[in-house]
């Protein structure tokens, strides 16, 4: 039971709109046209008397709840509508009888819509029984499909017989593609351009890109004769040229022969991948595909000149074509075309056998998924312009509100769509179109807004409600020149109004005027009230009594006035809230000041000065050293010497208090030791007082300064190191001479080692003995 009411509950709140807030957010209101603008729920009253001296026009600005509550009359509110007119709306077809058949309803319609607001009219759709059907059969010839081509030379018969049992009007027409024939796509060498297949493989044609066979036609036999004439080819790559093909299939209607009045079908047979746009790079085409038709002698002839198209662009000439593709691939490939498929609106994807015997079985599946769905979408909608789709069938399918979708539509079976249109800004004549995908009629529908207030103005010029010096328009007063002011009751006299205006302006006349609280009078700022009932103030009515810091949900704690922003305390309390009790209790130090006088007690909570740290700002972080900075202090007030001696009461009686010891006591202070302008070392100790520079100084009374140097001892040492100095360099030229004079002596009695003296007889000597031989010896 609980269940129950609980849903009645929501069904009740949904169909009264109680769920939907509806606010009326404004900006600058000056007029009922603004007020429109501003929101899809803002709605103007044009009550004469509505708002009260001191109040903007801007409150007949409001919701129709709040102005009813302001005390508005339900027929002096002014909201422009929207309206739907149906300006084409023929009767939805029952079958073809070769005449335009009508399967969409209306065909054309006008809005007149509210910014903002969304307006729903119903669209109906019928499939049309023996609907004409084109059948383009857009086959790939490359080697691979050789024994699918032998099939399908005999399918002609039950292609027609397929046909034929969906509708009496069906045509055929057939395209062969392979690829570009340039490098690395085709192989080409002369021979190898002319017979692309393998040698021993005699019925193979030319290679080309795609080439347009047979025209649509009803012959079976026409169908078969141009079939059966088809050889087959070959490329390089794997991937084909389909996007080629298909491309200018769907752009060179009148080639094809697609008629106007039909379902056109694409059937695209192939075992193989596909080139896009981009690949035409790696031979060298740089040139984008222009979307045009290039058939010459059924020849694509800018087949090594275009790049592939994208798979973008395929689909928008699909669509714009009304072409529905079906991709008949062999299964080691479906699931790249599955993947095509879903970019491509109404097309569908079946697996094709290795040898195509199924091909006929799998395009009646094909066209049975294609017809049975219906999907209506629209065309480039105009700036600020959304649609959304609601389906009203047995099998709405939901795609996000951007098209409708219907699913297992049977043929005969009329459907309908809410059609939800919002224009969020003002436009102005601006149409689109909405369609099925796949079938060619349309419903244009021609969209303006009603952004301009429609009022019932009194005819007289001198109302009056404006002190008979300007006319009503939606109950504000619209003042004859030379008059300003809510009631038209200044006169400006010499003074234009832009003078005027602007000396109610902050920022010398570039600013808001009267900061948009107020009219600007004769030159001067009359505030409005605010929301809470109390009056802006200020010159330029700058300031508001109810916009101030708040604690605990109170406005200045409910402990004190707001005033133009700032709170001001009553007494006994402090804070930018006046959240605080004026006490200094946890600001008290151990000697009884408040914070040590260095900082101020705000909320029984010391605020420090830069660099002191809280809870009582005692130590500074951040600041210089004091042991260095009163130095000159020290020296001058406890020796009497340094930079301050002549003017030591001056410069530091002021901020230092001093004390000259024999020695220091255990009190614990800073400990500083430092070297004074005479180069002795001075011990003080440093007690900060209250406040932020005063210290009390604890002077040690003896330095330590260093005994002066030894004159005769400065005076001998430099003489003995001048001759100790002088004795070494003479050693040093000495025994550089010895090394030097050792080097040659050890270099000549290696020379002398080396000598050899040669063993030659003196041409001059002669020996003292001659010996004589006697000729007539015979030695016997």
């Amino acid at each position: 039971m609980d269940h129950c009411l609980q849903f009645l509950l929501l069904l009740l709140i949904s169909q009264n709109g109680l769920c939907e807030d509806k606010v009326c957010s404004k900006s600058v209101i000056n007029s009922c046209d603004d007020c429109i603008k501003s929101g899809p729920y803002c709605l103007w009253c044009e009550q004469l008397n509505f708002t009260k001296i001191g109040e903007p026009e801007a409150i007949r600005c409001d919701t129709e709840a709040e102005l009813i509550r302001k005390g508005c009359k339900r027929d002096k509110i002014i909201t422009p509508q929207s309206t739907v007119h149906v300006e084409k709306n023929l009767s939805l077809s029952t079958s073809f009888n070769e005449q335009e058949p009508v399967q969409l309803r209306p065909q054309k319609i006008s809005l007149k819509l509210r910014p903002g607001l969304p307006t729903t009219f119903r669209v109906a759709f019928k499939r049309v029984e023996g609907y004409p059907v084109d059948l383009y059969y857009l086959m790939d010839l490359s080697y691979s499909m050789k024994d699918d081509l032998e099939n399908v030379k005999g399918l002609g018969k039950q292609l027609f017989e397929a046909l034929k049992s969906i509708t009496e009007s069906a045509r055929i027409g057939f395209g062969a593609f392979v690829d570009k024939t340039v490098l690395p796509y085709t192989n080409t060498n002369k021979e190898k351009l002319q017979n692309p297949c393998d040698d021993n493989f005699q019925q193979c044609q030319a290679a080309f890109g795609y080439r347009h066979v047979l025209t649509m036609t009803p012959n079976e036999k026409d169908f078969e004769q141009k079939v059966t004439a088809q050889s087959i080819s070959g490329n390089l790559d794997t991937p084909e040229g389909s996007l080629d093909a298909m491309m200018q299939a769907a752009v060179c209607g009148d080639k094809i022969g697609w008629r106007n009045s039909s379902t056109r079908l694409i059937v695209l047979a192939t075992d193989a991948g596909f080139h896009m746009a981009g690949d035409g790079k790696l031979a060298g085409i740089l040139e984008p595909n222009d979307e045009q038709c290039h058939i010459d002698n059924n020849l694509y002839t800018k087949s090594s000149e275009m790049d592939y198209p994208s798979v973008g662009q395929l689909a928008v000439q699909l669509e714009k074509n009304n072409i529905q593709p079906i991709f008949a691939v062999t299964e080691n490939v479906a699931a790249v075309y599955k993947k095509l498929s879903k970019m491509i609106p109404k097309s569908e994807v079946g697996i094709l056998s290795s040898d195509s015997k199924n091909v006929v079985q799998l395009i009646e599946n094909a066209y049975s998924r294609l017809s049975s769905k219906v999907t209506i979408t629209h065309d480039t909608l105009p700036e600020d312009v959304s649609v959304v789709y609601t389906p009203i069938c047995d099998h709405p399918l939901s795609t996000g509100g951007s098209e409708g979708v219907c699913d297992s539509v049977l043929v005969g079976k009329e459907i309908s769509f809410d059609v939800t249109v919002t224009a969020h800004s003002c436009v102005e004549n601006k149409s689109f179109t909405i369609r099925p995908l796949g079938i060619k009629e349309t419903l244009t529908v021609t969209l303006s807004t009603n952004c301009m207030c429609q009022c019932n103005d009194s005819t007289n010029k001198n109302h009056f409600l404006c002190t008979d010096k300007g006319g009503i328009s939606c109950g504000i007063c619209k003042c004859n020149e030379g008059f300003v002011g809510q009631f038209c009751e200044c006169a400006i006299g010499d003074k234009d109004e832009r003078t005027l205006r602007e000396s109610c302006k902050r920022q010398n006349g570039t600013g808001t005027e009267c900061e948009g609280r107020g009219d600007c009078v004769c030159g001067r700022c009359q505030c409005h009230t605010t929301e809470g009932g109390l009056s802006y103030h200020g010159a330029y009515c700058e300031c508001d009594d109810e916009h101030c810091e708040k604690f605990q949900n109170k406005l200045c704690g409910g402990n004190g006035r707001c005033n133009c922003g700032k709170c001001i305390c009553d007494q006994g309390y402090e804070g930018s809230a006046c959240q605080c009790k004026v006490s200094d209790e946890s600001c008290r130090t151990p000697n009884n000041s408040v914070c040590y006088g260095r900082g101020a007690c705000k909320c029984n909570r010391c605020e420090c000065k830069a660099g002191y740290q809280r809870p009582h700002c005692q130590t500074c972080l951040g600041c210089p050293d004091p042991c260095q900075t009163k130095l000159n202090c020290v020296e001058c007030l406890g020796f009497d010497s340094g930079p301050f001696k002549k003017n030591c009461d001056a410069a530091c009686s002021a901020s230092l208090h001093h004390v000259v010891v024999d020695q220091f006591s255990n009190l614990p202070s800073k400990q500083c030791t430092q070297k004074d302008s005479e180069g002795c070392w001075i011990n003080f100790r440093l007690e900060q007082l209250v406040g932020e520079d005063n210290y009390m100084a604890t002077i040690l009374k003896q330095r330590d300064c260093p005994e002066p140097p030894s004159i005769a001892a400065i005076i001998g040492g430099s003489i003995a190191s001048v001759a100790l100095i002088g004795i070494l360099l003479l050693m040093l030229v000495k025994l550089l001479l010895y090394m030097k004079d050792l080097k040659e002596f050890r270099k000549f009695e290696n020379e002398k080692k080396k000598s050899k003296w040669a063993d030659g007889e003196n041409p001059l000597f002669k020996n003292a003995t001659t010996t004589v031989a006697n000729p007539t010896f015979t030695g016997e």
